[in-house]
Order: C-alpha cells, then structure tokens, then sequence
C-alpha cells in the first residue's frame, strides 16, 4: 500500500479538530523516513493557525494500518483537559475489527496482561508483544456485531473497546483468543509476513494468505467531555474493510 497524505476532517472547533486517518497513513515521522504522515498534513491545513500560536497535540494515536478516528487538541490547555480524561480512563474508544472465525460467545473479555515479547526470548521483531503474566495489567471486552462466510473462510465483524491502552492491544487479545484480525502481518502467526514485507516485500502466497493488504482494524467511535461537556464522533467502516462483507 502506498501512504498518501488524504485525511478528512470529522468536527473542528476553535481549540481541537478531529480527523479520519486512512490507512497506511504514518501519524507521526518515523525512522528518518521521507514519506507523508498525519502530522503533517494537519501542520500544513492549521498553517494560519501555529502561525498565531496554536501547537499541535495528537492524542490518539494509530497504528500505520489502522484507520479511523485521531483527536488533536490545537493548544497546551485542550490538551491538558483530554489529557487528563485518558489518564483517568474516562474516555470511551471504539474499533471495528474483522476477524478469523466466529466466537463461540456473542459478547466476551479478554483479560491477559501484555509485555514485549524480546523481553522473554530471542525474537527478529523487536516491536511484537506477547500475552504474559509477568507484563502489565491489559483488558478488552469484544461484542459480536456479525458472523460471516467468505471466500476465505469463517470471518467476524467485532466491536472492540479497550480498558487499557497498551501497545497493539487489541491485536494481540484477539489472536490470542483464537481469532486474530484478517490481515495482520504481526500476529496472524509467528510474524513472517512481517518480516518478509520489510525485507524483499511479500510473496504471492504471503498476499493470498493475508486476504488484505493491511490488517482489518477501524477506530470507529470516540466520546468524552470537553470543558465539561460531552462530545462524541463516529467513523463508519472504510470501503477497503466494508468489501469483505457479504451485501444484504
């Protein structure tokens, strides 16, 4: 997938603004790459803006392959005030995932503690976390929206609502309950396509296997409070997700 600087604004207001990021759209640079990101794109649309003093924070942020909703606050005291909302938990995130199977149950938990998992063992994929007793305290609840036969097997679309924020979180409760998320190269398995997709790039039967170039993952839902007031914004599933489900 080719990134490209394409992000539509959701809600604005004079003190934060809300976007859809796509997919496979960086938010921040990363390792002195020359590519587009997220940052960026909002530097040069509030231009007039952090010229009169605005300062960009992005709140929530997203995978390179995950879509959806990033809230920005435009200055110190928006984002002081959000901030204090996630550090409290007080804020309400929902994604969208679809997934391999269909869960035995309509609604489920997973409660598994998450670490690094080159902090366990030899690994070639430094960014890749594993469920651990010894990690830090991590849980999701899981709703079933709908059950789902395709091409390529047995797939689910979930609604996913993480209590904690730990890295790949919601990736990594999902394949470790048997259902991992339709596309993703980390944990689909042991990590290969990763690997491969960095290296030489992915093989024909890598691209087969995955059914997607980027993992089904959507951050679908956002609400909290702002100076006291609630405030909440939707994202439907993106076209490139919605094509994997059967019309009618």
């Amino acid at each position: 997938m080719r990134a490209v600087c394409e992000f539509r604004v959701v809600d604005e207001s004079p003190e934060w603004i809300v976007v859809e990021k796509p997919a496979p759209l960086l938010v921040h640079p990363a390792n002195a790459r020359r590519e587009p990101t997220l940052l960026g794109g909002l530097e040069a649309l509030l231009g007039f803006e952090l010229a009169g003093g605005a300062r960009l924070s992005i709140l929530t942020r997203l995978d390179r392959e995950t879509s959806g909703l990033v809230l920005v606050a435009k200055n110190r005291e928006a984002a002081a005030d959000f901030g204090r909302q996630f550090e409290d938990r007080q804020v309400a995130k929902d994604y969208l995932a679809i997934v391999h199977g269909h869960p035995v149950d309509d609604a489920f938990t997973v409660d598994a503690p998450l670490r690094r998992e080159g902090e366990l063992r030899d690994t070639a994929i430094w960014l890749r976390q594993c469920v651990d007793a010894g990690g830090r305290p991590s849980r999701t609840d899981f709703e079933l929206v709908r059950r789902f036969r395709h091409p390529r097997g047995a797939m689910s679309l979930l609604r996913c609502r993480p209590h904690t924020g730990r890295m790949h979180q919601l990736r990594v409760h999902l394949a470790h309950a048997g259902h991992p998320i339709v596309g993703d190269k980390l944990y689909l398995d042991a990590g290969a396509e990763y690997l491969e997709e960095i290296g030489d790039g992915l093989s024909d039967a890598s691209v087969e296997r995955l059914v997607l170039p980027r993992h089904a993952l959507h951050a679908s839902r956002l609400a909290l409070r702002f100076r006291g007031e609630p405030v909440a914004w939707d994202s439907p599933l993106p076209a490139d997700l919605a094509t994997l489900l059967p019309h009618g």
